[in-house]
């Protein structure tokens, strides 16, 4: 199972911590993001509780290289987008959850394309919280 993907968004339309919450407040999965997220200041280790329990994952920004090749599918559906966040967790659920949670939050709210690159497949939002939800299971 993959245990990484990657976000593309609109330099514009990445939201600062506040509207991040609100977002994933609103899918009803009790993770809180760290008061020190702030897109590209925060690199690394993303602090995260899921009710209360550590559920940090590993957070990376970058610009796009929009001249570096990609499957023509993934660029169709990136169009323009500037902004590649890549995510990665360990085997523990919980940063499952905050990672899914996290992303879902990006695609439903804010526009952004979530891709698996290892199975070079677009994720839904729904399916992520689908999956998010399915995994709180595991703890």
């Amino acid at each position: 199972m993959a245990r990484r993907h990657v976000l593309y968004i609109d330099r514009a339309d990445l939201p600062d911590r506040a509207a991040r919450q609100a977002a994933i407040d609103a899918a009803k999965i009790n993770v809180t993001i760290d008061h020190g997220y702030a897109p590209f200041e925060i690199e690394g280790y993303l602090p995260c509780t899921l009710e209360g329990e550590d559920a940090g994952f590993d957070i990376r920004f970058s610009q796009r290289n929009a001249s570096a090749p990609l499957p023509p599918g993934l660029a169709a559906a990136i169009g323009s987008r500037d902004v590649a966040i890549a995510l990665k967790w360990t085997s523990d659920p919980r940063e499952k959850i905050a990672a899914f949670a996290f992303s879902a939050a990006l695609a439903q709210g804010f526009g952004a394309i979530v891709h698996d690159p290892e199975q070079d497949a677009l994720i839904a939002d729904q399916a992520l919280l689908k999956q998010a939800r399915a995994a709180l299971e595991d703890i």
